[in-house]
């Protein structure tokens, strides 16, 4: 296995210095936020899908530094009924575009949220089976939104080549196991999963159960953690308040070994090559308590023991 960086970690350096702190931090590869959610600090799509002396530019400064694009991340809503949506579509498919141009075979993406019904302006996350109208919102959104977008856009990028790898999120139609697999049941086998064992975490699921369960779906990992707070046995996981401060949240985001120890860890990776993955970690950092370059260091240091361990310990 091999160390990545998502790029929005260090969205406050210059790409140069971006990518010269990865080949300093001995990383193999770094993953580009294009747009939906992500700022988009390192990489214009427009300008690259038009120039390709800015294509050659950017690949020569990774081949500079030995560094590889794991995968391009378009995370967005483009099932969202308002403008947002359309907009997001477009990414998405102008994401496809650079895939090809810059050889990069994984898109990194969500499989977005949306509304209850034909009438509704924002996305409705539907997580329970009462009151009854839930259960009918969950069935058009799937029939008539999420299925017939995914069918599309997978078809787009089968013909390209590329593999899509959904991450399974909180307030997304694939949030889980069983919703990743409605819609790869759907779609077909383009659509994989980005495997971020932070979200699952939680809402109360077991990152290794999970990457049993999904096999040889992982088609992209991301390392991020998360810790679970004394808060949660007052008010359970469920937790709305924003990210910052992280005091008095039930749950935050935060390197790798400051939620799941270290041995923890050790297990997920184990898992992972159990099934067959043995491919880029790509580190995503959202710990709001340190230093971006600390927690990205420190991921960087767990994910390193644990590959060692892993290649030098035969009873592992």
């Amino acid at each position: 296995m091999k160390i990545g960086l998502n790029t929005d970690g260090f969205a406050a350096l210059s790409l140069e210095a971006c990518l010269d702190r990865a080949a300093e931090l001995g990383f193999a590869c770094v993953e580009f936020g294009l747009g939906g959610w992500s700022s988009a600090p390192h990489l214009d799509i427009a300008e690259l899908l038009a120039s390709g002396a800015a294509r050659d530019r950017l690949l020569g400064m990774l081949r500079d530094r030995n560094l590889e694009i794991s995968a391009l991340n378009c995370s967005g809503n483009p099932l969202h009924p308002g403008e947002s949506g359309a907009k997001d579509t477009d990414l998405a498919h102008d994401t496809l575009e650079l895939a090809v141009l810059l050889g990069v075979r994984r898109i990194v993406m969500m499989s977005g949220l949306p509304a209850g019904g034909p009438s509704d302006a924002f996305p409705n996350w539907i997580t329970s089976s009462w009151p009854p109208e839930a259960m009918a919102m969950l069935e058009w959104q799937w029939c008539e939104r999420v299925i017939p977008f995914w069918e599309d856009y997978a078809a787009a990028a089968e013909k390209k080549g590329l593999r899509l790898c959904v991450e399974q999120h909180g307030r997304q139609a694939v949030y889980n196991v069983e919703s990743f697999f409605r819609l790869r049941d759907a779609v077909g086998p383009t659509v994989g999963v980005n495997f971020d064992p932070s979200h699952l975490i939680w809402m109360g699921g077991d990152p290794v159960s999970a990457i049993r369960a999904l096999g040889d779906c992982i088609y992209h990992v991301h390392g991020k953690d998360t810790r679970i707070e004394p808060r949660a046995r007052i008010d359970g996981l469920l937790d709305p308040k924003h990210v910052l401060p992280v005091r008095g949240r039930s749950w935050n985001f935060v390197s790798l070994g400051h939620g799941t120890p270290v041995r923890g860890w050790l297990e997920i990776l184990k898992a992972l090559r159990e099934v067959g993955y043995d491919d880029v970690i790509s580190i995503e950092n959202e710990d709001y308590a340190l230093d971006a370059d600390k927690a990205v260091a420190t991921s960087a240091t767990t994910l390193r023991f644990c590959i060692e361990q892993l290649s030098t310990d035969s009873r592992l």
